[in-house]
């Protein structure tokens, strides 16, 4: 099944995930990830992208970002990828692709998911079991949004903003959040978006994309699907 369009709205956060080729490795070195995180902190610049949460591992990478303009992300992506892979081989002594194809992005709901996406973000290295805590983990935005490492990289978002008035309270409130469980329907919702090119958010937000867009952002209901308004009705 052919992968839809990206959608990209200014002012919209995105999820966007970037794979190793093959899921092969695609940072070798602590240089390496310094160097991605300078050359993203540039473009994102350059291309007026503000950046709010990030994770490098050792074979992806997750942003979370919010775009100004329409080809912003697109933009920034690209050049990214570009210097990146030059480093690399250069660096190396290598030829090729690094990157699997395209990067994966969806427009993510800020009232309902941008703070839990965040924390999704953030907690992949725990996942991974690579980190009993995220805040062991030195390739993420939890140094600076809940640690307070100064990561001029970062835009903080209103919604992170609005967690407290004074920064310290805030970070503190950040933090406060990774002692609760993602629930499992929210990390499913969290993969499908990001995997299908389907809009993350409510029902409401969703509608307000189809309209602005004029396209189909979620899948169509199936007979007995658990979530389809039929089923409910009959159940």
């Amino acid at each position: 099944m052919a992968r839809l369009p990206r959608l990209n709205l200014p002012g919209v956060p995105q999820h966007l995930i970037q794979r190793g080729n093959n899921g092969q490795v695609s940072f070798f070195s602590d240089k390496d990830y310094a160097v991605y995180l300078d050359k993203l902190k540039l473009y994102s610049k350059k291309y007026s992208v503000a950046v709010h949460s990030y994770v490098l591992m050792t074979n992806h990478v997750h942003l979370l970002v919010t775009p100004e303009t329409e080809q912003g992300v697109s933009q920034m992506m690209q050049s990214l990828g570009r210097c990146y892979v030059r480093y690399i081989n250069q660096t190396y002594e290598r030829t090729g692709t690094l990157w699997e194809g395209r990067y994966k992005s969806t427009l993510v709901d800020s009232d309902n998911y941008f703070l839990a996406l965040s924390r999704y973000i953030e907690l992949n290295p725990v996942r991974a079991e690579m980190v009993a805590h995220p805040a062991e983990y030195p390739w993420s935005s939890y140094q600076c949004n809940a640690l307070g490492k100064p990561i001029e990289l970062i835009t903080p978002h209103i919604l992170y903003q609005g967690l407290a008035k004074t920064e310290k309270t805030r970070k503190k409130r950040y933090a406060a959040l990774f002692d609760k469980t993602i629930p499992d329907y929210t990390l499913e919702e969290i993969r499908d978006s990001i995997n299908r090119a389907w809009v993350l958010g409510d029902e409401r937000f969703k509608k307000k994309i189809e309209k602005q867009t004029g396209r189909r952002v979620s899948p169509l209901a199936r007979g007995g699907d658990r979530r389809s308004e039929d089923y409910r009705a009959k159940n």
